[in-house]
């Protein structure tokens, strides 16, 4: 992961306060190099988040046209932990994507494998 990423999804969630805040990760080979903010478009984007599909389909078609891939996804938890919450496994395609969640200071990273959300690290700095 790039320096910086863990910053950013934090400061994001900051200013999102008291929404959830709510985006991509983008790389390449695996590696997170951006985040690209999105729109939460949810119904209740105080305690649900839902990107924005013209954004997700934009970095798609970047990502075909030789952009950096969509790698996974991050969102906030304004009032909760850095955990998946059941609306998150509701939620999960079961696809492989990264899932990374802000709650206070803490992000944790997540795969979005077969079986549900499998822990990849947590991380309350950069290093």
């Amino acid at each position: 992961m790039a320096r910086g990423i863990i910053a950013a999804i934090r400061a994001q969630a900051a200013d999102a306060h008291p929404h959830e805040a709510c985006g991509l990760l983008l790389g390449r080979a695996g590696k997170v190099v951006q985040i690209r903010p999105c729109a939460n478009v949810a119904p209740d984007p105080a305690r649900h988040f839902e990107i924005d599909p013209a954004a997700l389909i934009a970095a798609y078609r970047a990502q075909r046209a030789g952009a950096e891939q969509v790698l996974g996804y991050y969102h906030s938890h304004p009032t909760g932990d850095a955990m998946p919450s059941p609306t998150d496994a509701a939620m999960a395609a079961r696809d492989g994507r990264i899932w990374a969640i802000c709650g206070g200071e803490t992000v944790s990273w997540w795969r979005d494998g077969a079986n549900g959300f499998e822990v990849l690290f947590t991380r309350e700095d950069e290093g």
